[in-house]
């Protein structure tokens, strides 16, 4: 009797193992906090719990039965399950592996917004004044905020904290701003039917934690593409700019003879109209002293400036680049070339296979000249697919040999030319004026290159294209490069989402409505009984 006394004390004594190890868990889950109360705790109803387990083995030969051996495999299996989950979780929380497979990768940021935030040179936050924190914002927040732990948001609320909202001088809920340091910009206002753009996110913030300015000219009075909005304009062209910290100006050089000083880019979009010969000699003055200069010369113009492209080893090939692909892929006409190989060049770096395309094109000859770098940039497909076409007035496209061109064609070339060092021993001339304010971007005394881009189209950068796939990339990340800021991102920048709404008329509604309730629900009944009559 005393020994089974006594063997029932101690089975009793064994549940305290258990007990021990809850309250170590309350303790620690409670109090958040697994230090050396919380930790004995658990080890002692650990330890109590395993010598239970001994003594009952040892004194009913537990181990041996068939139920011990089921239960402890039902045992390690669901600590191995539970073991597995807080793995993939621990790794969830510490690894982020996302896929995005939308076509237009609406939850995937733009290399360029990834670019920015890894490169902030100091820390950088969002206020979002607005009471409701949308799903779809805070998840472009949260996207934004993976890349660096410089880049921080907090929601506010106006009512709440009014003296915040009165420093950023916030007039309604819903608007959004950048702070960096003592700068700050609003970046836009949400509401319901606009939400956050990645697009005005990413140009806020590339204009806030940018340091310099550039002054970009673009020619006027010979036909070229306008600046404002109207058919065949570059305003979305010219907006892109400003979001990129240019300034950009209008230059008529028929009345001034001399590029400005402060030019960081000359661009030349399109003239339908030759320059005089003074206005080439400026152009040629400017890159001679270290300017830039962007060349988008469309088909079937001269612009007469033959002499300054002779410089720099290009020829403007009379012919129109054909693409006979491009009609049967994307729908795109022969006469718009669809570009998917670039060269290796800052400008297209992250171009990948992307698609770019432009319209009555034509193509460059390329030769070489001692102290020029030539890289060109957009190549169209290879013969039989593309060649430059020679005669216009036929209705069917073919090659003629000896008078058409194979492909692949240049479309867009990039040049550099470097500066000869001035000599040392030669002493400045005294000024007879006051010495200008140093300028931000490259002047003549301090560009050690020129550079030079020329394009065989300038449709491709109008309204309405320029935001079509690669298209506003290539321009912009031109200029960009041209104006010789190696700080300034080069990349492919945010697409708007696309709007995929499905328009339907009444009758089409009716339909719709009648084919899913309906007539659907009838012909899986009629299939149902002629399979129930075949096997009856």
């Amino acid at each position: 009797m005393k020994i089974v006394a006594k063997n029932k004390l101690w089975k009793y004594l064994f549940w305290l193992g258990p007990f021990l190890i809850a309250v170590g868990l309350t303790i620690g889950l409670v109090s958040e906090q697994w230090g050396l109360i919380t930790l004995a705790f658990l080890i002692t109803g650990i330890v109590i719990c395993g010598l239970g387990i001994i003594w009952q083995s040892y004194q009913t030969s537990w181990w041996k039965r068939r139920s011990t051996q089921a239960g402890t495999n039902a045992l390690v299996a669901t600590l191995a399950v539970l073991a597995i989950l807080g793995l993939i979780n621990f790794l969830g929380t510490r690894y982020h592996l996302r896929a995005d497979l939308t076509e237009s990768q609406l939850f995937t940021l733009a290399p360029q917004s990834r670019e920015l935030v890894r490169a902030l040179p100091q820390p950088l936050k969002v206020w979002v004044f607005d009471i409701n924190q949308n799903p779809q914002d805070r998840e472009l927040l949260e996207n934004y905020q993976r890349q660096s732990s410089k880049f921080q948001f907090e929601y506010i609320d106006p009512q709440a904290r009014p003296g915040l909202a009165e420093k950023f001088g916030v007039k309604d809920y819903g608007e959004v701003y950048l702070e960096s340091g003592d700068k700050r910009q609003l970046v836009q206002t949400v509401n319901q039917n606009e939400r956050l753009s990645e697009i005005r996110l990413t140009s806020r913030l590339q204009q806030l934690t940018s340091s310099t300015t550039a002054k970009a000219y673009l020619i006027q009075g010979h036909g070229e593409r306008q600046l404002s909005a109207g058919k065949g304009a570059i305003s979305q062209a010219v907006q892109g700019l400003g979001d990129k910290n240019f300034t950009t100006s209008p230059l008529n050089l028929g009345e001034t003879s001399k590029v400005p000083q402060d030019a960081a880019v000359v661009i030349v979009a399109g003239p339908k109209r030759g320059l005089f010969e003074g206005e080439v000699k400026a152009l040629q003055d400017y890159l001679n002293r270290g300017g830039n200069l962007l060349l988008m010369i469309d088909h079937n113009t001269d612009p007469k400036v033959d002499s300054l492209l002779q410089d720099w080893g290009v020829r403007l090939d009379n012919r129109l680049a054909v693409d006979i692909s491009s009609e049967s892929v994307v729908g795109l006409g022969p006469a718009a070339p669809l570009v998917t190989e670039y060269g290796e060049h800052p400008i297209t770096k992250d171009f990948g296979n992307g698609n770019s395309f432009y319209p009555i094109a034509r193509p460059l000859e390329i030769t070489s000249v001692p102290g020029v770098e030539a890289t060109p940039l957009l190549l169209t497909k290879p013969y039989p697919n593309s060649w430059a076409e020679s005669d216009l007035q036929s209705e069917k496209l073919e090659f003629n040999e000896g008078k058409d061109l194979k492909g692949p064609l240049t479309l867009g070339v990039a040049l550099t030319r470097k500066q000869a060092a001035k000599s040392a021993s030669t002493p400045p001339a005294p000024p007879t004026s006051p010495a200008p304010t140093p300028s931000p971007i490259p002047s003549s005394q301090t560009a050690t290159e020129s550079r030079l881009v020329v394009l065989g189209n300038s449709d491709f950068a109008t309204d309405g294209l320029f935001q079509q796939q690669l298209n506003g990339d290539v321009f912009l990340n031109s200029v960009t490069w041209l104006s010789q800021q190696d700080q300034q991102p080069l990349s492919i920048r945010p697409k708007e989402p696309k709007n995929r709404r499905i328009t339907l008329t009444t009758t089409q509604g009716n339909l719709l409505i009648l084919s899913s309730l309906l007539l659907l629900p009838l012909i899986g009944f009629a299939i149902a009984v002629i399979i129930w009559w075949k096997r009856r």
